[in-house]
């Protein structure tokens, strides 16, 4: 038996999209299966281990854990220093995958839907692959292309941009270098913000998009009172401020858009 034979797997465990809001039935957003393979794992790679523990009680509560909660293995994964410029070395991601290469199946789990996608975990997945070892993600939501689902712009050529600058000038020169990038090559942008921030986000979107460009948000994806909304420009501007929507500081938004 060869030891990639021998070996365990990295296995990408999806999340729920409920995080710091009321939790959803675990059901309603992951399959059973999913549900079952994670009840089946003992070694984690997560974001937060904190979070992690509250995903895991749920799981318990519909397929009982192959062991106890406390006996699980369950490490965080790296992060740089903010600030420092020097990287996570390569050996710190690498010993994290142990379990699996001693074959164990490893879970790896971020706060949100799927990890390794606007999600840290990426370098561990590389390091999976390059020690030789079979990687699966597992069927679950991802915020991203659910609201790109949502928006009615072009599904068939789109770029995730991750987070815009803070500072009012470069976040303004960012909006309208990616609307032109739209524009030429007919591709929808998509980006992400931390929620208390939505609204100066959405607003910046409204200043320096051009009237024709579609701009689409999704709020709360996968939770009982999700919104998805797209207008131009122009008719987002239009809008008195009782008609424009209230983004939630608290809930996780995603943004769109596609230039005419």
């Amino acid at each position: 038996m060869t030891a990639a034979a021998k070996a365990g797997r990295l296995l990408l465990v999806p999340n729920t999209l409920d995080l710091g809001s009321e939790a959803v039935p675990l059901q309603q957003v992951l399959p059973q299966a999913v549900i079952s393979q994670a009840a089946a794992l003992t070694h984690w790679v997560v974001e937060d281990a904190r979070s992690t523990r509250a995903f895991i009680k749920r799981v318990h509560a519909i397929v009982p854990l192959a062991v106890p909660l406390q006996a699980l293995d369950i490490q965080e994964l790296p992060r740089a220093r903010k600030g420092s410029g020097v990287a996570v070395p390569g050996t710190q991601w690498a010993a994290l995958l142990a379990p699996a290469l001693a074959g164990v199946d490893l879970g790896l789990l971020s706060e949100a839907g799927l990890p390794a996608v606007a999600d840290p975990g990426a370098e561990l997945v590389a390091c999976a692959h390059a020690a030789g070892l079979v990687v699966q993600v597992l069927a679950g939501p991802s915020s991203i292309l659910m609201a790109l689902a949502a928006s009615g712009l072009n599904g068939q050529s789109f770029a995730f941009v991750g987070y815009l600058p803070q500072e009012a000038a470069a976040r303004v020169a960012r909006i309208k270098e990616l609307e032109a990038w739209s524009r030429r090559h007919a591709q929808t942008q998509i980006c992400i913000e931390t929620p208390y921030r939505n609204a100066a986000l959405f607003g910046a979107l409204v200043d320096a998009l051009a009237p024709s460009t579609r701009l689409s948000f999704s709020l709360g994806l996968t939770l009982r009172d999700a919104l998805s909304r797209t207008e131009t420009v122009g008719r987002w501007r239009s809008m008195s401020p009782s008609e424009r929507p209230q983004l939630s500081d608290k809930l996780p938004a995603v943004f769109s858009w596609l230039a005419a």
